[in-house]
């Protein structure tokens, strides 16, 4: 069996978790491999709706193992918060797994990522980069420079004072710290209760390799907001791309066997930075309140706009996407028409398809290009009821069209569509081209 990867094409939001949850009834193992508590997974299930910020999807399906791997950056009291959350609402299922090399968020790390966002603002609330200020820049910034501590830290007492008593000196500057004698026993205590779900994940990870049991890899955050490829500064801490997902789990890179690309059929952005397709005022209104657009870890509302095939074709190129998931659907139904992003064209008179400029002052200037399609009609309950029945030839011919399209555009088939917030409201398209990603993209036209 396959290992498979999700990933958010896009700059977040684009419904990974419902993704991630849906093609968990395949697989054995689903693990996180990346950032924190700065995002939620939403899946709406019939006994209620889970908001998962560090434990993973696969939690929520029985026999599976929903491991927080070794990439990500936990929250340990709130990863126990999660957990008990999920027990008390009977939506804990599969079971929990924490891998012993994920680095600690600890208060001091909010701290200083509210600090530090203070800075980069200098008195304007527009000048900043929009962070959730849960940490996670400061927290990675730490496990780069050497000064972390790891969940296996917090069950090891006298690592855990030693390597703390260093990281407070490295943050003496910091105003409210918690007194350091009441954390490190904090961080003792919760390190003991959490003990019975500490591993060694990666060991396994190799050893269901070895016995061909599937292995779901889930994102967080998404490419455009990866480190190094994204719109810089305005981006993440972490790798949240194919290749930083075998990174977070500890996976050699052969072992991967596909990657599913999440877009949703227009796009949206939480926080600063540049967003080429954004719409505001009326429409951009509509879109806000047709797809709930409010992020599920600050409810802060998304920018929102139109889908961008220069982003995604960038996307795929990085990620080597063997199929897209295309979800929200539903939210462009009804409309007069739906604009479709193929290129952009900068102050320079140059034409850009599938590299966008790598600095943000230079993407925020771009002109996009737009094709405009038939929308489709609206999803009444009537129409998602056929489709729940009778699967993917009920889909409107419109919508069909609109997604040969996108096919067509990222040489990569759609292999699944999402057309509502439920777990059921997902289809399987089937595989209608090549899968490899040597025979799946477009020459280079770079």
């Amino acid at each position: 069996m396959p290992v498979t990867v999700v990933v958010g094409a896009q700059f977040g939001d684009e419904g990974k978790g419902k993704i991630t949850d849906w093609l968990a009834s395949r697989f054995r193992y689903v693990v996180r491999t990346g950032g924190g508590p700065n995002t939620g997974h939403t899946v709406h299930l019939a006994a209620g709706t889970a908001v998962l910020h560090q434990v993973s999807c696969g939690v929520l399906r029985p026999g599976v193992l929903g491991i927080s791997g070794p990439g990500m950056v936990i929250d340990p009291f709130g990863y126990e918060t999660e957990l008990a959350d999920l027990r008390n609402r009977h939506l804990l299922h599969g079971e929990p797994v924490l891998s012993e090399r994920a680095h600690v968020l600890l208060p001091l790390h909010e701290i200083e990522d509210g600090w530090e966002e203070s800075v980069r603002q200098g008195g304007s609330s527009s000048a900043g980069l929009g962070t959730t200020r849960r940490g996670i820049g400061p927290v990675y910034a730490d496990r780069y420079g050497r000064w972390g501590l790891r969940i296996a830290d917090l069950l090891r007492h006298e690592i855990l004072a030693s390597r703390l008593d260093l990281l407070y000196r490295k943050k003496a500057h910091l105003p409210g710290l918690p007194p350091i004698a009441e954390l490190r026993s904090r961080l003792a205590e919760v390190g003991s209760r959490l003990a019975p779900y500490v591993r060694a994940t990666e060991p396994i990870l190799w050893g269901a390799i070895e016995r061909s049991e599937p292995i779901l890899l889930e994102g967080a955050q998404s490419v455009l907001l990866d480190i190094d490829f994204g719109t810089y500064p305005y981006v993440t801490s972490s790798h949240p791309t194919s290749a930083g997902a075998l990174m977070g789990s500890g996976i050699p890179p052969q072992e991967l066997d596909e990657s599913v690309g999440v877009a949703k059929a227009y796009a949206t952005r939480v926080g600063a930075g540049p967003f080429p397709t954004e719409v505001e005022g009326e429409m951009g209104e509509y879109l806000r309140k047709a797809g709930s657009e409010r992020g599920a870890t600050t409810g802060r509302p998304r920018r929102c706009g139109w889908l961008d095939l220069v982003m995604l074709r960038y996307a795929t190129r990085l990620n080597g996407f063997t199929s897209l998931a295309i979800t929200k659907v539903d939210v462009l139904g009804g409309l007069d028409e739906i604009p479709v992003c193929t290129q952009y064209v900068t102050p320079a008179g140059e034409t850009l398809t599938d590299y966008p400029p790598p600095v943000a002052e230079d993407l925020a200037k771009v002109m996009p290009a737009y094709e405009r399609f038939p929308s489709w009609p609206k999803f009444t309950e009537r129409l998602k009821e056929r489709l729940r029945r009778e699967g993917a030839k009920a889909l409107p011919a419109e919508l069909r069209r609109f997604l040969t399209y996108l096919h067509e555009q990222t040489r990569v088939p759609v292999e699944f569509v999402s057309f509502g917030s439920a777990r059921e409201d997902t289809l399987w398209m089937g595989r209608g081209a090549p899968s490899r990603m040597t025979d799946a993209v477009a020459p280079w036209s770079g």
